[in-house]
């Protein structure tokens, strides 16, 4: 953690009376700390919705178009040029310890820049529900009926750096053997760029990652509940360009942690219906895998 500025964060209690005005107090919150504020409405890409972090790493902060029945109804975006930025899964199988970390632990342990839920995990609190691989660890074998593939770490020159690959509309076979980093989850936003998860009544807190338009990696964190049906729609409305997506964690686990060394954020999830109807959570929780970001060195 850098000592020299204190971490920027936002209390997330429960609403107030007024949604009118709690709109007007986190207006005159970002405002006075440099962060544009854009409602989900608009399709198009505005600077002013952007506070640039360090070259090539921006985030952005939206207020949902629905009010949360909990929480600050906020919609947090770090979006990611990988001219600059690389991405890098980190295992707990992968050691002989098979220790579990919060995200913010697993991001300055490791000299990265950031960090998100890789995937969700089984109860043996250590394998991927789905498949995953980096380079020659294999944390989980299954590979689930789930849509999307995250694919990093491409195997020749001409590829593209980070995909999310759509195994209904692309050729997953042939397309795994071009990456070594490979991530299975559940698809939000198809390749047709339409919202795939079926409405339903239940709601939680939600990290998700996605791919912008110019291929930039998004993470994506929501700690005000929403169905993933409805999140998907608002994320498809906001002024992110958004290309693809896939769902990574829910509830109490799901987390964004940034840290460029001048500043340090960390988001949280909590509340997820049948189990943690709240907004209180404050505890980071220990999670097996995590997906973070760490700077391309310039030759």
């Amino acid at each position: 953690m850098n000592n020299k500025q204190k971490p920027f964060t936002v209390k997330l209690r429960s609403p107030e009376k007024s949604w009118n005005r709690k709109v007007l107090i986190i207006f005159l919150i970002f405002t006075v700390f440099g962060y544009g504020l854009s409602f989900a409405s608009s399709s198009s890409e505005s600077p002013a919705v952007w506070k640039n972090l360090e070259p090539g790493l921006d985030m952005g902060i939206f207020v949902a178009s629905k009010k949360s029945i909990v929480g600050d109804s906020l919609i947090r975006v770090l979006r990611a040029d990988t001219r600059f930025f690389a991405l890098k899964l980190l295992n707990s199988s992968a050691s002989k310890t098979k220790k579990r970390y919060s995200v913010k632990k697993w991001v300055n342990q490791n000299s990265l820049v950031a960090g998100i839920n890789a995937s969700m995990y089984q109860k043996n609190q250590v394998s991927s529900v789905s498949y995953m691989r980096t380079g020659n660890h294999i944390n989980s074998t299954w590979l689930s009926k789930d849509k999307t593939v995250l694919a990093f770490d491409p195997t020749g020159k001409n590829l593209a750096s980070v995909k999310i690959i759509d195994r209904e509309c692309e050729d997953f076979s042939s397309l795994r053997k071009q990456y070594t980093t490979l991530i299975q989850s559940i698809r939000m936003v198809s390749c047709k760029g339409e919202n795939v998860w079926a409405p339903q009544k239940r709601i939680w807190s939600t990290a998700a990652v996605g791919i912008d338009q110019k291929e930039r990696v998004l993470f994506i964190h929501v700690r005000s509940p929403y169905s993933t049906h409805e999140l998907t729609n608002m994320l498809l409305q906001l002024p992110i360009n958004l290309k693809r997506a896939m769902y990574v964690e829910g509830g109490a686990d799901a987390q964004l942690y940034i840290n460029t060394g001048k500043e340090e954020h960390e988001f949280i999830g909590s509340y997820s219906t049948g189990s943690r109807e709240h907004d209180e959570n404050t505890f980071s929780r220990p999670i097996p895998n995590v997906l973070g970001l760490v700077r391309i060195k310039k030759e």
